[in-house]
């Protein structure tokens, strides 16, 4: 498991490193930066297959992520799978809040539920927002949680 690039390079160093050296040159830039974070997956014969992002918002001069790709050799259902995705995206969280902290970004968790209880993913909605809320970051749902609903979605 590797972190990369949207145009697929390889990201070479601990990933806590890659995000505080692209906080320094964004802000150097004097860009003011939000941090998204967000989880998608995918079932596919036999396995599921995530990818989790670190999106990096410009304030009104766009954005770029980073990318990890993960699989799951096993089927699972859709409550569980939904809570993997958010625990992915915690974990990143978790990892990276102190760095965020030390340089005031702002930092927000997406989870790819869908608030309608019409849809499969609201079956995991409260548990989810109880894990993103019960550990002290922001929460977005669909439709505002575009980092797994839109990033992650695009590149799992």
């Amino acid at each position: 498991m590797h972190w990369r690039t949207l145009d697929g390079r390889r990201i070479e160093i601990p990933i806590k490193d890659a995000v505080e050296q692209a906080i320094i040159r964004e802000t150097s830039m004097g860009h003011r930066l939000k941090v998204c974070i967000g989880s998608d997956s995918q079932v596919r014969s036999g396995h599921v297959e995530f990818a989790s992002v670190i999106v990096f918002l410009r304030e009104k001069k766009g954005g770029f992520m980073y990318i990890l790709n993960d699989r799951l050799d096993r089927e699972i259902s859709i409550r569980e799978r939904m809570i993997m995705e958010v625990a992915k995206s915690v974990e990143i969280a978790y990892a990276l809040c102190d760095l965020l902290d030390r340089y005031h970004v702002d930092l927000e968790v997406h989870a790819d539920i869908n608030t309608d209880p019409h849809f499969q993913s609201n079956v995991a909605l409260k548990e989810a927002m109880g894990y993103i809320l019960g550990m002290g970051f922001a929460f977005k749902a669909k439709p505002d949680a575009f980092a797994s609903s839109s990033c992650a979605d695009k590149v799992v």
